[in-house]
């Protein structure tokens, strides 16, 4: 009876982390590191595990091979190739609205599969909002629309999203299971995506339609600079990363052995040319010291025993293992429309652990359930993944504020389509 107490404790440390990272009331990071730091002085207290052990729960996989693309991403933006290639797009169907949303946000998928979505939405929201401002075009439902399609892109592949990066370095799995599993589901949710868009978007298309006849191609067009011999050397160690990754399965290394090679080999093409500590000052730090310390966090909380009673839970409801994937698929959906994808991740591998030990078959697929859920939840509201929030901003700077209601409007509905589409694809393919 006593030992039934501790899941509580892990429960009740779970909700103050999740309720503190909701409200905001201090940085992520800040929240993180205290509950890290509780939950730490709780379990050596109780002798459930040490220091040590807590330590090494910190997955130095995950953290290498974010630290290694955050560099490069960092370099190849500095040439002004995304730039480049946004405005390029815009510029040339801005006369065809329904055509130049396909194209952009198809483009930002694609990018989104390679470049966190953070990167992608930054890049292209402030042009996006140049382009409507001449047109005279509430840029929203457009910034919207980019927003949905980073976080549908970035799903598709193991470095896309960190959720993905996380489930892959958990599970042993590659760059090419993604794609394998994940990719033609991402295919068939972006499709769905683009149709219904025309249909939410109606208005702001008629308004589009009858603002892009008094322009000129001359007032609109923006060619952003690019320095093309810088840009070519830093996409050749980006591309050999790329294809690296591809290889994962065959020759058997973790995702972060491609990412350093492809810095080392980005500093011999271009290292006279970057500051070093300039680009290591641009390392997001925060959000990776915020991934060690939720390594921390959840497993102290396992050692509490609480992913043990979850995972039980979910199996008593659970009547077939399809039942089991789209509860899987479904609950965190929707609990990533609300909290950070990244801390739920954290939580669900573990109880994902707990519920393997009870299968006797292949339960890969409800990894690839988790994914689709927690990535594409992320749509579902405003504060649902950290690309809403940053394209929220941007677009407040320029004057035009989106209301959490707002954001919802669009958000649940293509949420909801997502997951429908994506329930279908697992029972067709795992069922």
């Amino acid at each position: 009876m006593v030992i039934s107490v501790y899941p509580l404790i892990g429960a009740l440390i779970l909700i103050l982390l999740y309720t503190l990272l909701t409200l905001e009331i201090a940085h992520r990071t800040v929240v993180a590191l205290i509950v890290a730091g509780l939950v730490m002085i709780l379990n050596i207290f109780l002798h459930f595990t040490s220091f040590r052990e807590l330590i090494d729960s910190i997955d130095i996989d995950t953290i290498l091979l974010l630290m290694s693309m955050m560099i490069m991403v960092s370099v190849l933006s500095e040439t002004g190739f995304f730039n480049y290639l946004s405005s390029k797009i815009l510029g040339k169907y801005f006369s065809k609205p329904y055509t130049l949303v396909v194209v952009l946000t198809g483009a930002t998928a694609l990018i989104s599969a390679f470049i966190d979505n953070v990167t992608t939405v930054l890049i292209i929201s402030p042009i996006v909002i140049e382009i409507t401002e001449k047109l005279r075009v509430d840029p929203r439902p457009l910034l919207i629309m980019i927003v949905f399609a980073s976080n549908i892109g970035g799903t598709a592949t193991l470095i896309g999203d960190p959720p993905n990066i996380l489930i892959g370095s958990h599970a042993d799995l590659g760059f090419m299971d993604f794609i394998y599993n994940v990719a033609p589901a991402i295919i068939l949710v972006f499709l769905a995506f683009i149709i219904v868009v025309r249909f939410l978007s109606r208005d702001w298309f008629h308004d589009f339609y009858s603002k892009v006849k008094r322009v000129s191609l001359g007032e609109v067009s923006y060619i952003a600079y690019i320095d093309k011999k810088q840009a070519e050397k830093v996409i050749l160690p980006f591309l050999s990363v790329i294809s690296l990754f591809t290889l994962e399965d065959v020759l058997g290394y973790p995702p972060a052995v491609p990412a350093l090679i492809g810095v080392a080999l980005l500093f011999i093409l271009v290292g006279r040319r970057i500051n070093i500590e300039e680009v290591l000052h641009r390392v997001d730090w925060t959000t990776l010291v915020f991934f060690a310390a939720m390594f921390m966090t959840i497993k102290g909380i396992e050692k509490l025993g609480l992913m043990h009673e979850i995972a039980t839970g979910i199996l008593s409801f659970s009547g077939s293992y399809i039942v089991l994937m789209l509860m899987i698929l479904w609950i965190s959906a929707i609990t990533s429309a609300f909290i950070d994808n990244i801390p739920f991740v954290m939580t669900m591998l573990p109880v994902l652990d707990e519920i393997l030990v009870h299968l006797n078959y292949n339960a890969t697929p409800l990894y690839w359930a988790l994914s689709l859920g927690s990535c594409l939840g992320g749509n579902g509201t405003l504060i649902g993944a950290s690309a809403n929030v940053v394209v929220a901003g941007i677009s407040e700077r320029h004057g035009y504020p989106v209301s959490f209601s707002g954001f919802l409007k669009y958000g649940m509905t293509v949420m909801i389509l997502s997951i429908i589409v994506s329930s279908i694809y697992l029972i067709l393919r795992y069922g």
